[in-house]
C-alpha cells in the first residue's frame, strides 16, 4: 500500500487521493487549454484549479515532447515570476516544478517550490542531490532510457508480456532508494510509471492493470494519465480534447488499486470522480443525503 505523503508542510494519510493540477507556461503544450504562457491565462488556471480541488499545482516551462529549444534560463524566466505569484496567493497549495534540470530546480527552490517533478528519470545527474540539498520532494519517473524531449520508437521490454511492469517496478524502487539515501524523506519521494514516456499503448494499459504492484513499492504513487496518447490510441481518439472520459476511467481504476496522486488537466472532474469512488468504498461520507428522508 502506498505510504503517507508529506510535502510543503502538508500531510496526506494512506488511502487519500490528491489532485495535481497542470499549468504549462509554454505556447506549445499538446493540450491547448493547458497552455498558460500568458500571465492572465495562467492565473485564471491556478484559481480554477484551487477552486476545483487541486492540492498540488505542477508548473512547467518547457514542453515534454519535441519543440523549439528552450534554454534553462528561459525555462526559469517562464516559471519563476508565476511561481512567486502562486506562492503569495495560497500558502496551503503545494507547488511543484516540472523540470529535469538541476539548474532550474536550484533557481526555483527559493521562489516557493515544494516538489520537483522530474519526468525524465534523472537525465541530469545533479538534480537528485540538488533536490535533497534544497529540502524539496522529488518525483521519480521511468522513461526506459529515453532522453528528454524524445518520443518512443519501437520500444520493447522483452518477450514476456509483463516485462515492462517488472522493469518499471524495479527501476522506480531503485530510484526511490537513491532519493532516500540522498536525504529526501521517504514520504516526500513519489514514484510515477510515466505513461507514454518510453512506452507504447499496450505498455500503458499493462501498467494500469498492475497498479497494485506499483503501489506496493511503499512510496506515494503518482499517475500522470490525463488525456495522454495511450488513452487516445486505446479509444481511437486522436484529439486530446476528446479524451476526458477515458482519463477519468483510468484514474478511478488506478485509485481503486492504490494510486494516490493524479496529475490532471481537468481538476474538478477528476476530484469528483475520485471522491465518488471514495464514497462508494465508504471512505468518505456523501456531501448531502436527504433523499427519502423528508
Amino acid at each position: 500500500m502506498t505510504g503517507r505523503l508529506v510535502l510543503g508542510g502538508r500531510e496526506w494519510t494512506p488511502g487519500s487521493t490528491v489532485v495535481m493540477a497542470v499549468i504549462n507556461r509554454t505556447p506549445d503544450s499538446f493540450f491547448a487549454p493547458a497552455r498558460g504562457l500568458d500571465d492572465d491565462a495562467a492565473r485564471r488556471q491556478f484559481e480554477a484549479a484551487v477552486t476545483g480541488g487541486a492540492e498540488i499545482v505542477d508548473i512547467g516551462g518547457i514542453r515534454a515532447g519535441h519543440g523549439p529549444e528552450v534554454s534553462a534560463s528561459e525555462e526559469i524566466g517562464r516559471v519563476a515570476p508565476f511561481l512567486r505569484w502562486a506562492r503569495d496567493q495560497d500558502a496551503r497549495v503545494v507547488l511543484s516544478v516540472d523540470t529535469w534540470r538541476a539548474e532550474v530546480a536550484q533557481a526555483l527552490a527559493g521562489e516557493g517550490a515544494d516538489l520537483i517533478n522530474d519526468t525524465w528519470a534523472g537525465a541530469d545527474p545533479e538534480l537528485l542531490p540538488a533536490a535533497a540539498e534544497l529540502g524539496l520532494g522529488l518525483v521519480c519517473s521511468h522513461t526506459g532510457g529515453q532522453r528528454p524531449r524524445t518520443d518512443p520508437h519501437r520500444v520493447s521490454y522483452g518477450a514476456v508480456s509483463t516485462a515492462v511492469v517488472d522493469q518499471v517496478a524495479e527501476s522506480l524502487a531503485a530510484a526511490a532508494a537513491r532519493a532516500v539515501d540522498a536525504g529526501i524523506p521517504a514520504e516526500s519521494v513519489l514514484v510515477d510509471p510515466t505513461h507514454d514516456f518510453g512506452k507504447n499503448t499496450r505498455h500503458g494499459l499493462l501498467l494500469l492493470r498492475h497498479t497494485r504492484r506499483l503501489a506496493a513499492l511503499g512510496h506515494p504513487l503518482l499517475m500522470a494519465l490525463s488525456r495522454k496518447d495511450f488513452i487516445g490510441e486505446a479509444l481511437d481518439l486522436p484529439d486530446p480534447a476528446a479524451r476526458l472520459a477515458g482519463t477519468l476511467a483510468a484514474s478511478v481504476h488506478a485509485a481503486a488499486h492504490g494510486a494516490m496522486v493524479f496529475r490532471a488537466h481537468d481538476v474538478a472532474a477528476t476530484r469528483q470522480a475520485l471522491d465518488m469512488l471514495a464514497m462508494i468504498e465508504g471512505r468518505i461520507p456523501p456531501r448531502r443525503s436527504v433523499r427519502g428522508l423528508a
